[in-house]
């Protein structure tokens, strides 16, 4: 019997839960053991609360992430927020009270732009940030309390807070909520947030608030970002690659490359033009058109050279097989050497065949144009052309483009 897979939530939602823990115990002044928040996906969740505590001032609690059957690099992270009474300065006209988010320890800030949040921002994700303060707000205007404040109000006086705007004895107020990962700067090195420009800790993601089990949104919503990066950054054209082998390879070739034979000027491709797609050929193709990448260049080896050029969407073994008896047909049709094709007949694996025939250049760009057509067919308005990377960090081949039309 199959087993069924358990969904996961998001780095966003755990937050927006913690913060509400912490809400709660400060209007209370009693701990919480666990909150519902209402999701973008349409449903409620429950969290168990973890680290509470509280005084008049400030509450403090985290939710442990469970990203179940997809676990990814943060599995297992602490989600800590903070909640603190900040009062109002002497003679403010703040207009009514507010909810401040900010990031705390292993928490990342944008340094590019293109990113969901501009740069110099906390990278708390704009869906994740209404997520926390609604759920701060519920927290605050649904729960029953008389609480003190030792810095507004006489330890005997309670105060009282009303629905929005908030007050204290009716004066505005403001809420700092700080959410936190301990460990988050460590996970982070696990991820492409740098290369991103995301610096010093993890983002706060999620637009659901449910992660599917064993999905591709991780790496498909990282590829979109990274063109945003790019388009934002001014690039005039992309190398996807499928791994870093293949990128180191194209950056190379892309960024040692003679000077221009007039002008003496050696042009170098910025870090945020190369974006890492793994296996996700079809989307990223996809992603790139709808940004205005229509002239990609794609860094492989030769094994997903010959994916792509099946027509596979996802080169991962998992979603995709290679079919070595098609490049043979096409290497009878196309009249390559007879040695290509005695390489090819009794060969196992795509590696065993670029190099018992050498990297034949016949072969590669056979193969090369193959892969153009099929992307041509996941985006029709794209030229694409392929960069084969060889197995000592060189690029063996140039393959042209599809022509137009």
């Amino acid at each position: 019997m199959k087993k069924t897979l358990r969904h996961g939530y998001t780095t966003g939602a755990c937050a927006a839960a913690a913060a509400k823990g912490a809400a709660l115990m400060l209007a209370r002044q009693a701990e919480v053991s666990e909150v519902v928040i209402e999701l973008p996906a349409g449903i409620s969740a429950t969290f168990p609360l973890h680290g509470q505590s509280f005084t008049a001032d400030e509450a403090a609690c985290f939710v442990v992430k469970d990203a179940g059957d997809d676990p990814d690099v943060t599995n297992g992270a602490e989600l800590h927020a903070r909640v603190a009474l900040i009062p109002p300065l002497p003679c403010s006209s703040t207009g009514g009270s507010t909810i401040n988010i900010e990031g705390g320890a292993g928490i990342g800030k944008a340094t590019k732009p293109g990113l969901a949040v501009a740069p110099g921002e906390w990278a708390i994700n704009p869906v994740p940030r209404r997520m926390i303060e609604q759920a701060v707000r519920e927290a605050i205007q649904d729960s029953p309390f008389t609480i003190h404040h030792s810095r507004l109000t006489p330890l005997d006086s309670p105060f009282t807070i009303h629905h929005s705007p908030f007050t204290i004895n009716d004066s505005p107020f403001t809420l700092l909520v700080t959410i936190s990962i301990p460990d988050g700067e460590l996970r982070a090195q696990r991820t492409l947030n740098a290369r991103l420009g995301i610096q010093g800790g993890l983002s706060i993601l999620g637009t659901t608030g449910i992660v599917s089990p064993l999905s591709a949104q991780a790496w498909t919503d990282t590829i979109d970002t990274a063109l945003d990066v790019a388009r934002a950054c001014g690039c005039g054209n992309v190398v996807l690659s499928t791994g870093r082998t293949s990128e180191l390879a194209a950056q190379r070739l892309l960024n040692h490359a003679a000077a221009h034979p007039v002008t003496g000027e050696r042009v170098l491709l910025p870090d945020e033009a190369f974006v890492m797609m793994g296996d996700h050929v079809a989307h990223a193709l996809r992603s790139c058109a709808q940004r205005g990448f229509v002239q990609p260049l794609v860094a492989c080896q030769f094994a997903k050279l010959l994916k792509i050029a099946c027509g596979h969407e996802n080169t991962h073994a998992a979603a995709s097989e290679l079919d070595l008896s098609r490049l043979l047909g096409w290497a009878v049709e196309a009249g390559l050497p007879e040695a290509v094709t005695a390489a090819i007949a009794p060969a196992n694996t795509a590696r065993e065949i670029v190099i018992a025939s050498n990297f034949d250049p016949g072969l590669l760009e056979l193969v090369c144009n193959h892969a153009a057509k099929a992307a041509k067919r996941h985006e029709k308005n794209l030229r694409t052309q392929f960069l084969l990377a060889d197995y000592n960090g060189a690029i063996a081949f140039h393959g042209p483009s599809v022509p137009c039309g």
